[in-house]
């Protein structure tokens, strides 16, 4: 039994006590000023907070397709161990992260309302929650530190009262509209360009009435009210409601634009005798507790026209206005996220022009890479969450490549499949097609990745094979259960009622089972080839034949101790496997010795593995002879010998050592290959 004292040291040990005193400081204004000094940044507007946010976890560059692309690690979500992580979206990323360094730098895009566009399931809401996490992440450490105030006042008891402002204001809003420029100035009389600060709207009502209150206390006195301002550290969180919201459209009858810019508090309107006097309203509306951060709208275009009306102000002139007060000004990020329906709904909807022309849309599209719609799913399928149930190779893959194709518009190119397309875009060479062709494709096709199977729908199929009765009864899943559940489910799938998308995406399917087969043929085969001592041979045999035809010698025979012609059925045996024609073996054996030659100026030894075509020919070339041994076909039947059943053995656990699979679905993989083999056996006898 754990000792009830070890479980409080745990906790106890866990907490930084430290950290909680700057997380909680607090000092007065002139403090604060002091800090503004020797570091600007404190004072920054959200949008360049945001921007710094991102860059303060580094980015990569590399070059796809022609053109170099910016990878930022912030979404690949650090702060979280990559719960909310992004694969694949790094271009449209970079389209959100330059509209928020332009907004950062002031250049009009501030004023806008960023519109995240793409269809169900494509990471949108990801990274709007990104987003909120990381300035939750960001806004505790140094880097991001920012602060707001409350007010020091005495009741009528001679009790001290302490008062937070409401919105969170910038400090910095206390210095009056005279007086601003001429700080500013002195603030930023040794700062570069990036540092300096500057000081943006006023005051909300509440606070605005408490500092005139003051004023006339003390005669217009601006250093006597300022010893009423406790300057505090503000940690941004989005369950606290502190600088970030969240708002989601309900049905008609139960929306109020209250719920944006806040409501008169009836039970202090006696207190204060007027429902106009700020300190009788709750300044809790989502663009209210948002200030100072990001404010989510969810499926943004769902919204009555009444809230949207509100978001014309928000985004263009930065200011609300709460029921009975005037324009209040807000510093926050407004981001929302729609779907292709409503977006086209926008379009073509002429009273919406003005809130058309306020948004920046970003396409977030489904990925069309192969390798990326991979990552989505191994992060929840996986050995570490998915215990007790085996997983087997390719299962996941075969999933993700069915979900890529469906995104993808049939190439135009004569001769190209859309499965070779997929290739391509995955970065795979193939004959005849370069980068440009890359580019030309994608050129071609604009809209893929808006359209197609969503990820959604695979994580349910996957989770559906996973819970079925054969995984439980065998404790494993394979490609064909996936794909079965894939093709059940489009019957009823919610999104596609088209017949003939749904028959496309079946002969879909039907690719990816083609494409399944041969990746399982080529995997039987190097297991039955994976002989290292045989392939040594075979390879030594090839190139001392090469060795002796290239130089015109003769082969000692090492049976019969007698020279002999070079054997040329055993080299063209070979070479065929690679497609190496007749008219051109004499290159192909003249290439393999320039090899050899090149290896051993450089003091290297030849390998069969430093040649990666001879290698998969003499891969092939092997389990052709191996083949034949084994009697593949017989595993069908059920008939085999205690000889053969040993060497099916082997070929076995070299599927489970170097292939990744466990001892049912190494079985399952060699029953149908052997089904495979058998078929194309009946048939050549035909």
């Amino acid at each position: 039994m754990v000792d009830r004292q070890a479980l409080l040291d745990i906790v106890d040990n866990s907490l930084d006590p430290a950290r909680f005193r700057q997380h909680h400081w607090e000092g007065n204004f002139n403090d604060y000023l002091e800090m503004v000094s020797e570091n600007p940044r404190v004072a920054r507007n959200a949008f360049q907070r945001v921007y710094d946010m991102i860059m303060h976890f580094g980015t990569e560059h590399y070059k796809m397709n022609r053109r170099v692309v910016i990878r930022y690690h912030f979404f690949a979500d650090p702060f979280d161990d990559g719960a909310d992580a992004i694969y694949g979206l790094d271009l449209p990323l970079m389209n959100l992260v330059d509209a928020f360094k332009s907004a950062a730098h002031g250049y009009g895009t501030e004023r806008r309302i960023l519109l995240l566009h793409g269809p169900v399931g494509s990471a949108k809401s990801t990274i709007a929650r990104l987003l909120k996490k990381g300035l939750e992440y960001y806004s505790r450490l140094d880097e991001g530190a920012l602060y707001t105030f409350s007010w020091k006042t005495t009741d009528g008891e001679g009790h001290d009262t302490c008062a937070p402002c409401p919105m969170h204001e910038e400090p910095l809003r206390l210095i009056p509209l005279e007086a601003r420029a001429k700080v500013l100035e002195a603030i930023n009389r040794d700062q570069p360009e990036s540092k300096r600060v500057s000081i943006e709207g006023e005051l909300d009502p509440f606070c605005r009435k408490m500092f005139e209150d003051l004023l006339l206390k003390y005669d217009g006195n601006w250093p006597k009210v300022m010893e009423h301002i406790i300057v505090r550290r503000l940690v941004l969180s989005e369950k606290d409601r502190c600088g970030i919201g969240t708002f989601q459209p309900k049905d008609e009858k139960n929306q109020d634009s209250t719920e944006l810019t806040g409501d008169i508090n009836y039970r202090k309107i006696a207190e204060y005798g007027s429902d106009s006097d700020p300190r009788a309203f709750n300044f809790d509306g989502e663009l209210n507790i948002a200030n100072r951060g990001l404010v989510e709208f969810i499926e943004v275009l769902k919204l009555d026209v009444a809230f949207l009306y509100d978001l014309l102000g928000a985004s263009q002139e930065h200011v609300i206005k709460p029921k009975k007060f005037a324009q209040t000004d807000i510093d926050e990020i407004i981001i929302g996220h729609t779907n292709e329906p409503e977006y086209k709904k926008l379009q073509a909807n002429e009273m919406m022009e003005a809130f058309r022309d306020r948004t920046v849309k970003i396409d977030i599209p489904y990925n069309t890479r192969l390798e990326h719609e991979i990552n989505i799913y191994e992060k929840d399928f996986n050995k570490e969450r998915i215990r007790g149930i085996h997983i087997a190779p390719h299962t996941i893959e075969m999933a993700a490549m069915w979900a890529v194709l469906t995104r993808l518009e049939e190439p135009k190119k004569a001769g190209l499949t859309l499965l070779q397309k997929l290739k391509l875009y995955n970065g795979r060479s193939i004959p005849n097609f370069t980068e440009d062709s890359v580019l030309e494709l994608r050129g071609e096709a604009p809209r893929e990745g808006l359209q197609g199977i969503s990820p959604r729908y695979i994580q349910d199929k996957v989770s559906n094979a996973l819970v079925s009765e054969q995984a439980m009864q065998e404790k494993c899943i394979n490609p064909f259960m996936v794909m079965n559940e894939l093709e059940e489910g489009l019957t009823h799938h919610s999104l596609i009622s088209d017949e003939e998308t749904k028959k496309g995406y079946r002969e879909l399917l039907g690719v990816v089972r083609e494409e399944y087969e041969d990746i399982l043929k080529t995997e039987v085969q190097r297991a039955i080839s994976a002989d290292e001592d045989a392939i040594k041979r075979l390879c030594s045999n090839y190139i001392d034949n090469v060795r002796a035809y290239t130089q015109h010698e003769k082969v000692r025979n090492k049976y019969t101790g007698k020279d002999e012609e070079p054997d040329e059925r055993l080299m063209r045996s070979i070479e065929e496997k690679i497609d190496i024609p007749e008219s051109r073996k004499d290159d192909f054996r003249q290439e393999i010795m320039n090899y050899i030659g090149a290896l051993s100026l450089d003091g290297k030894k030849f390998e069969y593995t430093t040649n990666a075509r001879l290698h998969k020919a003499l891969e092939l070339k092997l389990f052709e002879d191996q083949r034949d041994t084994i009697k593949l076909k017989n595993v069908v039947s059920g008939v085999v010998d205690d000889e053969t059943q040993a060497k099916i053995d082997v070929v076995k656990q070299r599927l489970i050592k170097y292939f990744g699979y466990n001892e049912t679905s190494a079985t399952d993989v060699l029953n149908y290959v052997a089904s495979i083999f058998a078929r194309g056996d009946s048939k050549q006898e035909e």
